[in-house]
């Protein structure tokens, strides 16, 4: 298990590039099981949670090409039938989240697929009813196999499209309803359906490798199936994540940063949301440049009641940059709500920001007031070990502002998420060390 050490207390500067889109990666590279010719991906985040999902696919015997860094090739024209039924292909799917997103398309293609209860992030409850209910009403079946503990799916490759209207706009349920529909026979169409800038790009590439969809970008989505797809080109946009938390790296370490190439029309509420806790931000072209401030006053809603910031799906504010926003407001000025709705346990290292001399109270699992010091308090030191990927960078970014050398342990999670993240920040001014 590796750890960061961090000494708080440096300030940044310069220029930094977003990876690929984390989210969408997942997405895109399961959908190129759709078919047998070939689907090139650039853009690729070479971070762990994706480096996983590509060994996966070439046990599955997909063929995989690294033409540069973050340019892959993926041939499925060889996909092993007897392995991706085995009980070793379900263990493996089990240990990674993003497996999830290879049921629709191993379904729609081979009709068969294991559904095993996904890992990944420790932030609760985390429900696949909406996939599972989806692939049924397409016509497969399910029936739970207590040996390999998952939930065993067949179609018979010979899915039906239909109406749905699914019961959460679960953005990994969309996507895995959208790929297996795609090759259903007749037309499809799922109301309250995800819209995120990711499940749009998956739309784009299916659309690329000849699916026919319509209603992109809305919770209407109608899909007429086709016989087969055939092999496409599909670029990754900038993770709106890593962009979200550059912002929040530039705001509590008062620093001036630009963030180069964020596809400003893809992060949606994500700006206004760090202006809503007095962060100035400007945007320049596609670029994002962070001035340094001394103060951040948190804004107070027309009626002078506290802010609150709360999740919602998207053009809401994404759940995954709570944590940041959470953290950047323990050296504003004044007080905001943090209302995490969607998961019940990714407040719970607030604990270690209290150790370090933050001012929260955590109400309930979903709910955090955060008074802020006014950089007036530095945070302390502490020695902390993150317990998801959005905790962890959030831990990171705490111990770029305390006082004193901090230690964060687990690491491995702050990786499935950030590529290379240490050796980019100390390009700009940063003192993290990996041990």
């Amino acid at each position: 298990m590796s750890s960061f050490v961090i000494e708080g207390g440096h300030r940044l500067s310069g220029e930094i590039q977003p990876q690929g889109a984390k989210n969408e990666a997942l997405e895109v590279i399961s959908a190129v099981l759709l078919t047998a010719e070939s689907v090139t991906i650039t853009n690729v985040p070479e971070i762990l949670d994706v480096k996983n999902l590509i060994a996966l696919l070439q046990g599955m015997g997909v063929t995989v090409e690294r033409r540069a860094k973050g340019e892959y090739t993926f041939t499925a024209n060889h996909v092993n039938e007897f392995y991706i039924r085995s009980a070793e292909f379900v263990k493996k799917c089990a240990q990674l989240r993003g497996s999830v997103l290879v049921v629709g398309p191993l379904l729609a293609r081979f009709g068969n697929a294991f559904f095993p209860k996904p890992g990944g992030d420790k932030i609760g409850r985390r429900r696949v009813d909406t996939h599972i209910e989806g692939f049924m009403r397409l016509g497969a079946k399910c029936a739970y196999d207590t040996a390999k503990r998952a939930y065993s799916l067949s179609s018979g490759r010979s899915m039906k499209g239909c109406y749905m209207l699914l019961d959460e706009a679960s953005v990994t349920g969309t996507a895995n309803i959208i790929m297996a529909a795609v090759l259903a026979e007749g037309t499809t169409t799922i109301y309250n359906a995800a819209c995120e800038p990711y499940v749009q790009q998956l739309c784009r590439l299916l659309t690329a490798m000849g699916a026919r969809i319509e209603g992109i970008g809305s919770n209407l989505l109608t899909i007429h199936g086709v016989e087969a797809l055939h092999g496409a080109e599909h670029r990754i946009l900038p993770d709106m994540i890593e962009v979200g938390s550059f912002i929040g790296m530039a705001a509590i370490t008062q620093s001036e940063l630009t963030i180069k190439d964020v596809s400003w029309e893809n992060l949606g509420i994500i700006p206004e949301c760090f202006r809503r806790l007095g962060v100035k931000l400007e945007q320049r072209g596609d670029d994002i440049y962070i001035p340094a401030q001394q103060s951040y006053e948190i804004e107070s809603f027309i009626d002078g009641s506290i802010m609150t910031l709360a999740d919602a799906p998207w053009p809401g504010l994404t759940p995954d940059l709570l944590s940041v926003l959470l953290v950047v407001a323990t050296q504003c000025k004044g007080s905001v709500l943090i209302h995490q709705k969607m998961f019940e346990s990714r407040l719970f290292f607030v604990d270690k920001l209290i150790d370090m001399g933050a001012q929260i109270i955590l109400c309930d699992p979903h709910r955090a007031v955060v008074i802020g010091h006014d950089h007036k308090i530095n945070l302390r030191a502490n020695r902390m070990t993150s317990p998801d990927i959005r905790a962890g960078i959030a831990m990171l970014l705490a111990a770029m502002s305390a006082k004193g050398t901090s230690t964060i342990d687990n690491i491995e999670q702050i990786d499935r998420g950030y590529e290379d993240i240490e050796s980019r920040l100390n390009a700009l001014g940063a003192h993290i060390e990996r041990i």
